[in-house]
This record gives structure tokens, C-alpha cells and sequence, in this order.
């Protein structure tokens, strides 16, 4: 587990060359048999077992890169380079592919992407849930502005994907980013926030904004059916839209309308918006949330099956977590979170929709069995920081209210800004669904890092760990599947899906984006309390032929892209 420079490597060489009695010109013949024609690389990668991401069982090999390109892949014993990586002991993958993810300006306030490339992630996609930085219109150019102030403090300089894009490369990246447009951004940017059905007009203005980001490079069409405003569309409005994306070669990614008690039937709705506009489904972090509905997930695995079956290409991704993460406003009823924020907080203020509130809360709290299966994760003001890392029922009691009235209040203080940590699901149902052959894997997380504006809050840790943990606890130590084919779920497999040409494989001129790491010591850091830690056991990661972490450590370089659908590498 050594890197070597140029100059320490042919001192190397040159002495094993005559120790076996072999002069240097005729070992660079040699090598350059052997390499098919040259021997001089920026990068070699000698020793390490090279999985090649479609499934194979794990071969000695080396790999010689030059600039952003794989160039040779075999025996490279007389092969030269400016930096050396001895692989030996270690895995040899390309680089993981994160499907789920929900960076965005994460990336202009710290471009290392620290808790995403330190996992071995060298490409993010995201856009998901319906939620995307784009496409901006004059109708929700102040808030927008005004969130990415507040929130970041940057400025708002862009209006489409092409302008976000734009903006990134300007800034420099450290991984590959590539997006969907969201439908519930395309909804608010046509027709503002309330629940209704849109004149042709507004459609039509729908349609033309997912037209144009899937023009400008867009993967595909998300959904976030339990957010407002995207859950106020109805199945026929997201498949005009789905439509769209399909002529220009995406796919559909859903967060479903419902994954606890609907499910059932939110797995026929996504199948049947895929089906009718003719394109693949994604079902994003499939999982079944609350006890009484665990017992569900032989059904719910029949139908994935059975839609694929009769031909709907459908694939999902899943995080290794029993617990998700979101807003706590999510378990408020969605007539109250209509419209904009201040519209929502309005309506924890009045009076006179209290009991229903409160109706509505308990109906919750059945539903999970108590208050103390909710996390709170993150605040926006200094005045209410004590709250992270604490259960609702704990922060409650120290609040000295019941749990109602505490996460009305700290909602209405926060402006609707409070994450959440929600354990709903099970570990039996984890297992079988990551085993499961329709099932990849994906963070569901954002670029973060321990420091700086990233560093706030007690994140979930599937920002941290998602990928050393499925290697490492699943992979390794429960034997779910084996290594060759859980690198085949994080790699070849959502290229192919999401059109990244030329990446997900290792190959002669495929783009040199490269995992290496240790498969026995392999493994998260992150827990529940103390999320900012960073894995163990992911040595090296290569992105566009530039090593970004070494050691274990990030190097500084920024040799990302933006990543285009169809676009080769």
C-alpha cells in the first residue's frame, strides 16, 4: 500500500532489471510488448486484485493510465510512470457510482466532496426526489435567492442546468456530477406551490422546462411524491412529464408516493407512469417504514419482479440503514405543509387547527410506536443546536412539553428547517432487499464534510458510510453476496442505467475513475451521535486519472466533471 514517484520506481526497476541480467534497453522492449506499444504512464495502479465492475471474480492485474484514460490493463511488469500505487492486498474496482444522492451547492461551498469520495465514490447523480437547483423562472427566483443566501450564503447565477453546470466547472470538482431535473422543481417553477391541477398552459410550460434540462444533459425525471409540491400531481400529469424524458433517452426516478402503508400501490403507480411513457424506472431507497407493514415486502418484491416481467426495465437502490432521514414537516399532515414556508408555519400558528394538528400527530406516533424512534439531526439556529443528536421524546421532556407541542414550536422557531433521523424499518428486510438482484445501492446523502457550514448538525450517517458498510458489514462479514457482484451493483450497473458511457468498467479506454481499497479492513466509522467520520480501508481513489484521495487522505485536486446523458467519457 505504497506510492511511489517516478524517479523511487526506475531505481526500483534498474536493479531488478540486472539482478535477473537484463539490460534497460531490452526491458523496455520488453515492456513495451507487453503493454501494446508504450510503456510510459501518468499513473500505474501494480498488483492489486482488478475487479472490472461486470461481475467477475477478481484478477491479479495492473493498470496503466494515461491522462483522464485507462490505456493498458494486464501484466505490466516493465511499465513506467510518474506515480506508482502498489495495490498489493488490495481490490482494484472502478470507482462507485453514487445513483441517489442530493448534492447540490454543497459542491460551490466546499468542491472536495470529502464524505463521498473518501467512500470511493467518483460520480454522483443526483436530482432526486423531485428536487433539483434548477430550472429557476421569476416565479421562484426570490426564494430561491433567498435560500441559497440563507443557507450558503452564494448567489444565485444560474437559471437552467446548462447554467448550474456551468458554475460547477468554473468552481472545479473533485468527483464526476451528473443530475436529473426534479418534477416538483419543474412544478413550482411553472405554477408556485398549491395543491392543483394545472391549465394546459402550465403543463405545456412543464413540459418545455423538463424538455430543455434533458437537452442540456439531464439523466432523466425524478419525483418526490410524498413532498409538496410534487405530491399534489396527479399519475397522468408526471407521465406528460415522463414522457418528455423518455424522448430524449432518460429514465424515471421515483421517491413513491407512499413507502409505509401504500406501498402496494405506489410500486403499480411507478410501474405504470414507466410503462405508459416508455422508459426505465428507478425506484429510489426502497423500503417498507413502520412495523405493521414490514410483513409486506414478499408483495412488494413480487411487483418489482412481475413489472419487469412484463417489460417495464425497473432496477432500485437502497442505503444500509434501518433508520431514513428527512424534515421533520414531513409527519405534518400535507394540507398543512401546502404552499411556502411562512404558509406552513402560519398554520402551526392558528389557533383554530390545533386539535387537528394534534389529531394528525398522534396518528404518527401510533404509527411508529413513540416519539423516541425520532432523531432530531439538524437545526438552523444556534439557539436550538442542543436538540441534535436527541430523540423527540427526550428533547420534549427537557423542553418540559409534550412531544406535540415541542415539535410544533421548534418548527415554527426553526422555520421549518429541522432534519430528522426516522427508525422505521427492519434489519431482516434490509438484508433481503440488498441482496436482492434488482436491488443496488445508494447513499441517499450529500457531499459533506466535518468542517466548515458542511459540518452542521449530526447528519445521517449514510453520508459517511454508506459504501464501506455494504462492503464491509454485508459484503464481508454477512456474506450477502459476494464482492464481485455487490462492485458490479456500484458500478457497471447504474452506468448502464443512467448512460454514463465509458465509465463503471475497467478497460482500455474506459475513463480511469478508480477505487482501491482494502476488502479486510474495509468498513464505516459513522454512527447515530457521531456521524463525521470517516471510513476505514479506502486507500486510493482516482478520478479522471487524478488521484483525490492517497493514503486514505484527499489530495486536494479537483479533476471532476459534469456528466451528460449519453455523453462519452
Amino acid at each position: 500500500m505504497t506510492t511511489f514517484t517516478r524517479r523511487e520506481f526506475l531505481k526500483g526497476a534498474a536493479r531488478t532489471a540486472a539482478a535477473v541480467g537484463i539490460g534497460a534497453g531490452a526491458g523496455r522492449r520488453f515492456g513495451q510488448a507487453r503493454v501494446g506499444g508504450g510503456d510510459d504512464f501518468d499513473l500505474l495502479i501494480r498488483g492489486g486484485t482488478v475487479y472490472d465492475g461486470l461481475g467477475g471474480e477478481g484478477i491479479a492485474a495492473d493498470l496503466g493510465i494515461s491522462g483522464s484514460e485507462i490505456k493498458s490493463m494486464g501484466r505490466l511488469a516493465r511499465a513506467r510512470a510518474e506515480i506508482v500505487i502498489d495495490a498489493s492486498g488490495l481490490a482494484v474496482s472502478p470507482g462507485f457510482i453514487d445513483v441517489h444522492d442530493h448534492t447540490a451547492a454543497e459542491l460551490l461551498v466546499n468542491s472536495r466532496a470529502e464524505s463521498a469520495v473518501r467512500q470511493g465514490v467518483t460520480t454522483l447523480i443526483s436530482g432526486n426526489c423531485g428536487g433539483s437547483p434548477f430550472p429557476v423562472t421569476e416565479l421562484t427566483l426570490a426564494d430561491d435567492v433567498k435560500a441559497l443566501k440563507e443557507e450558503f450564503g452564494l448567489d444565485l447565477t444560474w437559471r437552467d442546468l446548462g447554467g448550474f453546470f456551468a458554475r460547477l466547472r468554473e468552481r472545479g470538482i473533485a468527483v464526476n456530477y451528473a443530475t436529473l431535473v426534479g418534477q416538483g422543481s419543474v412544478r413550482t417553477a411553472a405554477m408556485g406551490f398549491n395543491d392543483k391541477k394545472p391549465t394546459s398552459s402550465e403543463l405545456e410550460l412543464m413540459k418545455t422546462l423538463t424538455a430543455r434540462a434533458m437537452e442540456q444533459g439531464a439523466l432523466g425525471l425524478s419525483t418526490g411524491l410524498e413532498y409538496t409540491p410534487g405530491s399534489f400531481a396527479a399519475t397522468e400529469e408526471i407521465i406528460e412529464l415522463a414522457r418528455v424524458a423518455a424522448r430524449h433517452g432518460g429514465l424515471y426516478a421515483t421517491h413513491m408516493r407512499d413507502e409505509k402503508d401504500n406501498i402496494l400501490e405506489a410500486i403499480d403507480e411507478a410501474a405504470s407512469i414507466a410503462r405508459d411513457a416508455g422508459l426505465p424506472l428507478q425506484i429510489s431507497h426502497f423500503k417498507i417504514g413502520y412495523p405493521r407493514n414490514w410483513s409486506k415486502l414478499d408483495q412488494a418484491l413480487a411487483k418489482v419482479e412481475a413489472a419487469r416481467r412484463d417489460g417495464v426495465d425497473v432496477f432500485c437502490d437502497r442505503y444500509p440503514y434501518i433508520a431514513g432521514a428527512t424534515g421533520l414537516s414531513l409527519y405534518f399532515p400535507m394540507w398543512a405543509r401546502e404552499g411556502r414556508t411562512e404558509d406552513f408555519i402560519a398554520r402551526l400558528k392558528d389557533p383554530a387547527l390545533q386539535d387537528k394538528l394534534r389529531t394528525a400527530l398522534a396518528e404518527v406516533e401510533k404509527s411508529l410506536g413513540s416519539w423516541d424512534k425520532i432523531l432530531l439531526s439538524s437545526v438552523h439556529t444556534e439557539k436550538n443546536v442542543w436538540v441534535e443528536g436527541k430523540t423527540v421524546r427526550e428533547a420534549a421532556a427537557q423542553a418540559g412539553k409534550d412531544a406535540y407541542e415541542f415539535m410544533r414550536d421548534l418548527l415554527i422557531e426553526e422555520e421549518g428547517r429541522v432534519g430528522m433521523i426516522a427508525f422505521v424499518m427492519c434489519e431482516d428486510n434490509l438484508r433481503r432487499i440488498l441482496a436482492h438482484p434488482l436491488v443496488g445501492l445508494a447513499s441517499d446523502g450529500a457531499a459533506v464534510a466535518p468542517y466548515g457550514i458542511l459540518g452542521k448538525g449530526k447528519p445521517h450517517p449514510r453520508l459517511y458510510g454508506t459504501f464501506p458498510r455494504a462492503l464491509g458489514r454485508y459484503v464481508r462479514e454477512e456474506k450477502l453476496l459476494p464482492l464481485a457482484e455487490m462492485i458490479r451493483k456500484i458500478t457497471s450497473i447504474p452506468a448502464r442505467r443512467f448512460r454514463l458511457e465509458g465509465r463503471g468498467v475497467l478497460r482500455p479506454g474506459a475513463a480511469a475513475d478508480i477505487a482501491v481499497f482494502d476488502p479486510a479492513r474495509i468498513i464505516d466509522r459513522a454512527t447515530w451521535t457521531d456521524p463525521a467520520q470517516y471510513p476505514l480501508g479506502v486507500e486510493y481513489v482516482v478520478v479522471n486519472g487524478a488521484l483525490v484521495v492517497e493514503k486514505g487522505e484527499h489530495t486536494g485536486r479537483l479533476p471532476g466533471r459534469t456528466l451528460k446523458r449519453g455523453e462519452k467519457a
